[in-house]
């Protein structure tokens, strides 16, 4: 069978998966691209929580993780996916259209929640490729907004096609049905690139070092602070590590579901 085809088989739900249909797909780049798909009436999740995602393999579902890019209240659900040409899931997964089947977990599940931080007043949101699908819903969520002044989504890409929702996002997220008079007081977004010539260059771990993280529009201190700051990240294991580090000898205690901290990681996945 074909990916093609494959891709639009038609799929059997079970107690774990549903099975939904596509509604529409974006094409960012060569190897990048969006989608959304129905919502079940029962789906219910948390900001920044994953969830399953999937096609039919030869003799089984064949799943992979994603964050839900979409906020929580939205009709559909969204999720972001990088295109790997020889990728079990990815390579079929790239090819879906408006009309396919794809199915999707009953439960989702994550620690990128604001559940997981303690109070505080700036909100760091450090992403890296794929991995700003969850802060894609969590900005657009109003209760990040009533937790902190100040959120910052930082957005670290190879090239400048890859800034998805670059659009969006520099327009701090106007027209925004439920967050857009917040946002435009308390939302920032700092998209950088490490490969090619662009406004703000160079990884976020030199952006911390030099300053340029917590220049205007960002008030307060041009230091992290684990008195007042809070810090998610998501995307590349070399970042991650990097940001943990510096964060734990920074003071910073990492977050959890059970046990509320100054930073969280999905642990789940890298991109």
């Amino acid at each position: 069978m074909s990916d093609r085809k494959a891709a639009v088989a038609n799929l059997a739900p079970s107690a774990a998966l549903t099975v939904e249909e596509v509604r529409s797909v974006r094409h960012w780049n060569e190897h990048l691209f969006s989608f959304t798909i129905s919502r079940p009436a029962s789906f219910r999740f948390r900001s920044g929580e994953f969830v399953m995602i999937g096609l039919m393999g030869e003799e089984r579902p064949l799943l992979r993780a994603y964050s839900i890019a979409s906020p929580a209240y939205a009709e559909e659900l969204e999720f972001l996916s990088i295109k790997v040409p020889d990728g079990p899931l990815t390579s079929r997964l790239q090819k879906i259209q408006p009309g396919d089947q794809v199915f999707l977990g009953r439960k989702p599940v994550g620690t990128l929640v604001t559940d997981a931080l303690l109070p505080g007043k700036r909100l760091f949101l450090l992403s890296t490729g794929t991995g700003l699908a969850p802060f894609l819903s969590l900005a657009r969520d109003p209760d990040v907004y009533e937790r902190f002044s100040q959120v910052l989504l930082v957005h670290c890409t190879r090239q400048v096609s890859d800034l998805a929702f670059r659009e969006e996002l520099e327009s701090q997220l106007a027209g925004d049905p439920l967050v857009g008079e917040q946002a435009l007081l308390q939302f920032h977004y700092l998209p950088t690139v490490t490969r090619e010539p662009f406004r703000t260059t160079g990884r976020i771990g030199a952006l911390i070092a030099d300053g340029t993280l917590f220049g205007h529009p960002l008030v307060g201190p041009k230091e992290l602070n684990p008195e007042t700051d809070r810090v998610m990240m998501c995307g590349s294991m070399a970042m991650i590590r990097e940001l943990q580090h510096q964060l734990e000898g920074l003071g910073f205690t990492e977050g959890s579901n059970a046990k509320p901290g100054d930073f969280v990681i999905e642990r789940a996945f890298v991109d």
